[in-house]
């Protein structure tokens, strides 16, 4: 497979695509995805046959317990990032391995309820946040010193909406 082609397993829903202009209604859009994830994610794991969560979503992926587990991390962390990017000029978020982080008992073991109920409540969080949010609060920025690449929020934003359907998917594949 050449660089241009993406794995469809990998990629179910494609790469973020950021759009030329972020409007609020966009924004408003991306937000309503964050809000419901947890909501989706318990009623597509309802009843789940739990030995279907230790199957990867693809060869050498993760399984679907880490998945739903990363998503708890992922999102923890925004949530933090987003906070620093209001408060600071620019800071300078603290990257974190997430292999290593899904590979802990706590993200490879733990109940799957305990990241899915911590998710809504981060979610509920995070939304209230950025529902309070001004236009010049959405050009705020913060550093990732791993990528060298500054995100200003409204893309942070479109972003994390895009990684709830991502790894929805991933998780709907495997059941």
């Amino acid at each position: 497979m050449s660089n241009t082609e993406l794995n469809p397993l990998q990629y179910p829903i494609g790469k973020f695509k950021n759009p030329e202009v972020i409007t609020a209604e966009i924004r408003a859009e991306w937000i309503k995805t964050i809000a419901t994830t947890a909501d989706d994610l318990a009623a597509i794991l309802k009843n789940v046959d739990e030995t279907l969560l230790e199957k990867p979503y693809r060869e050498g992926g993760w399984s679907a317990r880490k998945v739903i587990h990363h998503l708890m991390d992922s999102h923890m962390n925004s949530y933090i990032r987003f906070k620093m990017a209001l408060t600071e000029e620019n800071p300078t978020i603290k990257p974190y391995n997430e292999d290593d982080w899904a590979s802990m008992p706590d993200g490879n073991q733990a109940p799957i309820a305990w990241s899915i109920e911590g998710l809504r409540y981060i979610h509920l969080r995070w939304v209230y946040l950025m529902e309070t949010m001004t236009e010049l609060d959405w050009k705020k920025t913060y550093l990732h010193p791993e990528r060298g690449i500054t995100y200003p929020l409204d893309k942070v934003l479109g972003i994390y909406a895009w990684h709830c359907e991502h790894h929805l998917k991933h998780i709907e594949s495997v059941l």
